[in-house]
């Protein structure tokens, strides 16, 4: 996310000094709340104890960012959702009343809607379980992978909204992730270069350059699958299982 106006500087000196922080806040009201909103899987307000916790995450991301270290609007968002995140956690040691729901990990492909399902799945996670390492490590994976995304200019979220519609479509691009999984070199040129190796993957695999550029955020996904983070890429097997739908 990029917002105009705002540059590193600005945030450099909100982080010590404090009209500049209100001001900061202020400016950016929309985006913490549309950030406490996608963790909460709910509309958030400023009368919502989530407000709260997500505008004290702002400030926290604000005072520990430190430029060059990529985008200041990812590791905020990040840190907002740990946030909440860790308020729900909380809660749940209280609520043994709650149970866990296993369909979120038994449950089959994301269907296409207009409601955003892979964040739904993490979220009614963390609402739905009490402190655990388990979940502390998907906690710690979703924190890792967002960084590491990041990199080529996205978050592990924004895999719902570039998903593909058309079966043919996911099943070209399921081809491409299988091809980048199967093929270390290609891989391994991606992290190098932080971008899809396009033509090299349209050579081995036959997927035409037009899918791979429109869907190069999903098919990056590769990255969450290539076994570094276990646990969420549970949430994303369909990507490479739908090579085979």
């Amino acid at each position: 996310m990029k917002y105009s106006g705002t540059t590193e500087q600005d945030i450099a000196r909100a982080a010590s000094d404090e009209q500049a922080m209100e001001h900061l806040v202020a400016k950016h009201e929309g985006f913490i709340l549309r950030c406490a909103s996608q963790a909460a899987h709910r509309p958030v307000t400023r009368q919502d104890d989530e407000w709260s916790a997500a505008l004290a995450a702002f400030v926290q991301a604000v005072k520990a960012y430190r430029p060059g270290k990529g985008s200041f609007w990812g590791f905020a968002q990040m840190v907002i959702y740990r946030r909440i995140a860790d308020r729900y956690r909380s809660a749940a040691r209280f609520s043994a009343e709650i149970p866990a729901a296993p369909s979120v990990f038994e449950s089959g492909p994301l269907e296409d809607s207009d409601q955003p399902q892979l964040q739904a799945a993490v979220s009614r996670r963390l609402a739905a379980c009490s402190d655990s390492p388990c979940l502390s490590e998907e906690i710690d994976e979703i924190d890792a992978a967002n960084l590491t995304l990041a990199r080529y200019g996205f978050d592990f979220f924004s895999l719902v909204s570039c998903s593909p519609k058309a079966e043919k479509t996911k099943a070209a691009c399921a081809a491409a992730v299988n091809c980048l999984l199967d093929t270390p070199a290609l891989l391994a040129e991606m992290r190098l270069g932080k971008t899809l190796p396009a033509k090299s993957i349209e050579k081995i695999s036959g997927v035409p350059r037009k899918i791979l550029e429109r869907h190069r955020r999903y098919i990056i996904a590769a990255e969450i699958l290539s076994g570094e983070y276990p646990s969420i890429a549970r949430y994303l097997r369909y990507i490479r299982e739908g090579k085979d739908r």
